[in-house]
């Protein structure tokens, strides 16, 4: 590890220990957005890190987000980071401010159509997240002469089905029933869907990463603790069983995590895509049992809401699903591996 990307992730965990609290991500999930968190995380120049030419590494970005995995931070990084990334490549503005992005999932379909020196925008981005507190709505949609980005600053004439996915974070439905957008905001995309596609699902990917190990140290800490019969439950041997599946089951997510953040590096898109599909899918799997074991070691407090630990397993059975669940990806490596033939099976499997 660079010895500038140390120093970022010491410094952001500093930030998020002091900042993240239980109190803060219960009430982000009645709805009260926890502003001071963001403006400290913002004042670090993170969130705007993935625009284009920020000389910002995409590596140290997803690194970050998986710090914010570790203490469940209830605001939008991930989402303001590609947003960041999409509207700098179509010089679009982008905001200091909480963005978010879309489509998220690949049933829905945006599209722009010419209306004399403007646009008109049609279609559905549903579950997108954070829409209620974003400065900046970053789509992309379906132009006349290939994928543009549209940057709206709010949801006026725009039909909002609000959401909340099982961690309670806001995740809404628009529907565009030809909605007039300025001519200056939009623009050919400089990317396209399957490209953020990918980056989305990756970083759920690193932020499931990070959870699984606070998962992890909470339950180790609690076995260390509760007393059964005269003597902590840690020392059981069926305990200590399902602790060390769960820790294998942490750093396999976190190896496959790393893996997935290593294929942004690979220049043909098809198996960038494979390989962050593989990373999607391990983690997500790893996640299952994770918190499966987790909440096993706790009983039924672990489910509690006075009692942190359903704070990340409630994320990482959200985040699982969101860019593309594990079914979802799983069939992306298994067309790859397919599309290969029988004599390149072997190969795949046992490449660098």
């Amino acid at each position: 590890m660079r010895d500038e990307t140390r120093m970022l992730l010491e410094t952001m965990g500093r930030l998020f220990e002091d900042h993240c609290t239980k109190s803060i991500a219960d009430a982000a999930e009645t709805g009260t957005f926890p502003q001071k968190l963001w403006e400290a995380v913002s004042d670090t120049g993170v969130p705007l890190g993935g625009i284009i030419d920020s000389g910002v590494e995409w590596s140290d970005l997803y690194a970050v987000l998986r710090v914010a995995g570790r203490h469940a931070a209830p605001i939008p990084l991930a989402e303001t980071m590609l947003a960041a990334w999409i509207a700098s490549g179509a010089r679009l503005d982008v905001s200091d401010g909480p963005m978010t992005v879309g489509p998220v999932r690949t049933s829905d379909r945006l599209t722009l159509s010419r209306d004399g020196n403007g646009w008109r925008l049609s279609g559905q981005a549903s579950r997108l997240p954070w829409v209620s507190n974003a400065a900046r709505i970053v789509l992309l949609a379906d132009g006349p002469d290939g994928e543009m980005a549209v940057a709206l600053h709010d949801t006026a004439g725009t039909e909002v089905t609000a959401g909340r996915n099982m961690a309670g974070e806001p995740r809404d439905t628009l529907r565009f029933d030809s909605l007039r957008v300025p001519g200056d905001a939009a623009a050919p995309a400089a990317t396209n869907r399957a490209a953020l596609y990918r980056r989305g699902a990756l970083g759920r990917a690193v932020m499931m990463a990070g959870a699984m190990e606070r998962a992890l140290d909470i339950a180790v800490t609690y076995a260390g603790e509760r007393k059964q019969f005269g003597r902590p439950i840690g020392k059981f041997q069926a305990v200590q069983q399902n602790l060390a599946v769960m820790a294998g089951q942490v750093a396999a997510a976190g190896a496959a995590a790393d893996a997935g953040i290593e294929a942004l590096s690979v220049e043909d898109a098809a198996t960038q895509e494979f390989l962050i599909a593989i990373a999607k899918t391990r983690v997500g799997d790893a996640a299952t049992l994770a918190s499966e074991i987790a909440h096993q070691a706790h009983g039924a407090i672990g489910f509690t809401k006075e009692y942190s630990l359903q704070l990340y397993t409630r994320r990482l059975w959200s985040w699982r699903d969101e860019f593309g669940g594990d079914t979802e990806w799983a069939a992306k490596v298994g067309a790859y591996v397919c599309a290969g033939g029988a004599d390149a099976l072997w190969p795949t499997l046992t490449q660098d």
